[in-house]
């Protein structure tokens, strides 16, 4: 991913600087909304029921130097990407079916770590970044603390720090997400429509799969290693005065998520910007970005995952999950099992929030495969929106995407507003959703996914089948200690031809032959390979998917087995 200046660009609603002729086209060739439309309309009104000023600075620690930096970040490039689609749609394919090429081009180009619509003769990207050691020097810093696998279930503690800052968290209004499957893509599909609206977003997603800085997202790409080391020089003051009295409490200090979830509050209110989509970490009741009071409570599909500390029934982690709704929010769920539904229905009653779910509120009404992904039809709360291209895999996406959508019609307008097709058609064609079936290699073709409980991997077999017709799969698979590695396993086993087990860089990853004797006991001794070293291992399983014509490797378990397969591939060049 790249780690390119996030922080270009002036902050608040758009319009603040300058009148826009509502007339004049974007390069992507949409019409910039004039600042008094109906979405901005709508987006004032959130904003003023929850009390945010266009004033987002008040009360809210920032140093002036720091949003200096920040005013410098590095700008976008105008050049249009004149790529030949026939690469991606293919000779016999009508582009005009889905009328989005350019958009699926700067879609891939997020993937390749390039910047969407630059030209790729642009040298740009060649100029070194002078703060790269800054921005890893905040990782070690926080690699110092507890780590994120011994959350702490408080809150005091985050709500202390951000309140020393002036409460930063407060500055902007949030929809807050959660779930055991689905929730960063879910918003990942979130921020792209409010993006594509002409907000400027913040993202909070975890964990990271190459760099800390792909965890905070301004206006749609990962923060610079300049703003994240001023933003963490800022902050660190008042982490250290927490920190002292925790520990003369006899508490652990701030640990690892607690600090990047103020560090990432901070962030967004020096950058500054108009919404923020924040995923959980954990649960939702004691994860600490629930010190924030999200407008809209969004919920993926909720299984067992975590059950050491979230409980051992989904009921329990549904009832641990509901913490993050917030008296008269509006509550939007995907479809659910019945018992972590009486939990969120009882938890929305409680507050008095709205309460939507899928199938009665909002819902797909159609998928099919496509080339890059699949076209889907989606129901949403306020309107309908029909064959809109979806440059990801697997009905889990469009169940992602359709629980996006509900929850932005209920942010925007109280669901009684529909989304602007042709914004959901942007929004859609420039999602990615890294980590998830994406495509690292060709030759043979090389696909990660970072599923790591039975309901992902579920989830993941199934799009393999339905959207790809390999002949040969063989799984790199890693799996960390505390996960239901028989589970995984079992899901995946129908669609993998070979397995070669490994173990990843992670202290919490299972020994690799432990885990090759649950997978011999499930898919056969004749279909398992032991290689401890991940990249000997995906250099084994590529060589393997080479023999055969139509053959694939598929990388998946862990989030950081899937991490490390992706530098690999990039540093090897597996994909031209």
């Amino acid at each position: 991913m790249s780690d390119s200046g996030a922080n270009g660009g002036g902050g608040g609603k758009p319009g603040d600087d300058d009148e826009l002729d509502p007339n004049r086209e974007l390069d992507g060739g949409r019409p910039v909304r004039n600042p008094d439309d109906e979405l901005h309309t709508l987006y004032d009104e959130v904003s003023n029921n929850a009390g945010y000023g266009d004033d987002q600075g008040d009360g809210v620690h920032r140093d002036t130097s720091t949003a200096d930096r920040s005013e410098r970040g590095a700008a976008d490039g105008d050049d249009d990407d004149d790529d030949d689609d026939s690469d991606i749609f293919g000779e016999d394919d009508d582009p005009s079916e889905f009328e989005l090429a350019d958009a699926y081009d700067d879609q891939l180009a997020v993937r390749d770590g390039r910047d969407p619509g630059r030209d790729d003769d642009s040298d740009e990207d060649d100029l070194p970044d002078d703060f790269v050691e800054a921005g890893d020097q905040v990782y070690r810093e926080l690699l110092d603390r507890l780590g994120e696998a011994a959350p702490q279930p408080r809150l005091s503690a985050t709500r202390q720090a951000v309140e020393l800052l002036g409460d930063p968290h407060r500055a902007y209004p949030i929809i807050h997400i959660t779930g055991t499957n689905g929730k960063t893509s879910t918003s990942r599909i979130v921020e792209s429509i409010l993006r594509a609206y002409g907000l400027r977003t913040g993202l909070f997603t975890s964990p990271h799969l190459e760099r800390l800085n792909e965890r905070i997202v301004v206006d749609g790409k990962p923060i610079s290693n300049e703003a994240l080391a001023a933003n963490w020089a800022d902050i660190q003051p008042y982490l250290g005065l927490v920190d002292a009295q925790l520990i003369d409490s006899g508490e652990p200090r701030l640990t690892f998520f607690e600090a990047l979830t103020v560090l990432a509050f901070a962030s967004f209110a020096d950058a500054p910007i108009d919404v923020a989509v924040i995923e959980v970490g954990m649960g939702g009741e004691w994860d600490s970005t629930n010190v924030a009071d999200g407008q809209v409570a969004v919920f993926t599909p909720i299984s067992l995952d975590h059950t050491a500390r979230l409980g051992n029934t989904v009921a329990e982690i549904a009832r641990t999950k509901s913490g993050i709704i917030k008296p008269a929010a509006q509550v939007v769920t995907s479809r659910q099992q019945p018992e972590a539904l009486v939990e969120l229905r009882r938890a929305a009653e409680l507050t008095e929030s709205t309460f939507t779910v899928e199938d009665e509120g909002f819902q797909v009404l159609s998928t099919s495969v496509a080339v890059g992904g699949q076209v889907v039809s989606i129901k949403g709360i306020a309107g309908t929106y029909t064959d809109i291209f979806l440059p990801l895999y697997g009905d889990h996406q469009a169940q992602n995407a359709a629980v996006a959508v509900a929850a932005v019609e209920s942010f925007l307008g109280g669901g009684a507003n529909a989304i602007v097709e042709d914004v959901l058609v942007e929004a859609f064609a420039t999602v990615t959703s890294p980590g998830r079936l994406q495509l690292i290699g060709t030759e043979p073709t090389v696909l990660v996914d970072a599923a790591h409980n039975p309901g992902g991997a579920l989830a993941l077999a199934a799009a393999v089948k339905e959207y790809f017709s390999f002949d040969k799969v063989v799984a790199v698979v890693s799996i960390l200690a505390d996960k239901d590695a028989e589970g995984i396993i079992r899901a995946l086993e129908p669609v993998v031809s070979e397995f070669v087990i490994t173990q990843s860089s992670s202290d919490r990853a299972t020994n690799a032959d432990e885990l090759a004797s649950v997978v011999v006991g499930i898919a056969g001794a004749d279909r398992v390979v032991v290689e401890l070293d991940p990249r000997e291992a995906a250099a084994l399983a590529r060589d393997s998917a080479a023999e055969s014509e139509r053959g694939a490797v598929l990388v998946t378990g862990s989030i950081t087995l899937v991490g490390e397969i992706i530098t690999l591939a990039a540093d090897e060049g597996w994909k031209p």
